[in-house]
């Protein structure tokens, strides 16, 4: 945890700790010191209630096989269960998805966060109507001159009638990201403080004794 600060976390565990929160039958004294950790650093327990258990032995069923996230990833997994394959094992397997477009999207979104602007006033006037461009540009291919209230009526009637909406969330933060580009300026702030930080034992101690 410590050496992760901001990245993504997924942490696949034999917690050997029971508790309600992640759908076993009861709580423990390990499950609720378990509780307490991960409330404190911000993660969060991904299993989703099923008929089945992780674990199973001579006394009984549990679910003590935890998959667990942090804010960063939380978003990005999706379709967790517990598997009916066999395991050669007394423990289930747990599966899960993680993003939609694999890799290529894991990338894409890294991108984006590594990306800042120089957000000026005068130039906000200037965002909204490239924004506008860009979100009709790419909701229907093609660039025309549609007005605010118009593309707000569109994208209301895609919230009602379509189902996948994953699709439209990415369409909207690619023609932010675009909007972006074409008015501000890009500060390359990310790529700066990588270098400060480009091995694992640097800490925030070692940055203030550097400057």
């Amino acid at each position: 945890m410590r050496f992760v600060k901001d990245r993504r976390i997924l942490i696949a565990v034999d917690s050997n700790a029971r508790s309600k929160t992640w759908h076993d039958v009861k709580t423990n004294s390990r499950g609720r010191k378990r509780e307490e950790y991960q409330a404190s650093k911000q993660l969060h327990v991904i299993n989703e209630e099923s008929d089945e258990f992780t674990f199973h032995n001579s006394r009984g069923s549990s679910n003590i096989d935890l998959t667990i996230t942090n804010n960063n990833l939380i978003a990005a997994v999706n379709e967790c269960q517990i598997s009916a394959e066999e395991s050669l094992s007394n423990h289930n397997c747990l599966k899960y998805k993680i993003g939609v477009g694999g890799a290529n999207n894991h990338n894409n979104d890294n991108k984006c966060q590594d990306m800042q602007y120089i957000i000026k006033e005068n130039k906000l006037h200037e965002f909204d109507r490239k924004l506008v461009q860009e979100m009709w540009k790419m909701a229907i291919n093609k660039s025309i001159e549609g007005g605010v209230e118009e593309l707000n009526r569109y994208l209301s009637t895609i919230i009602t009638t379509e189902n996948d909406l994953e699709q439209h969330v990415d369409i909207l933060a690619e023609a932010i990201q675009s909007a972006c580009k074409r008015t501000f300026q890009n500060t390359n702030t990310g790529k700066k403080n990588s270098k400060k930080k480009s091995v694992p034992w640097w800490m925030e101690s070692l940055t203030i004794m550097w400057k």
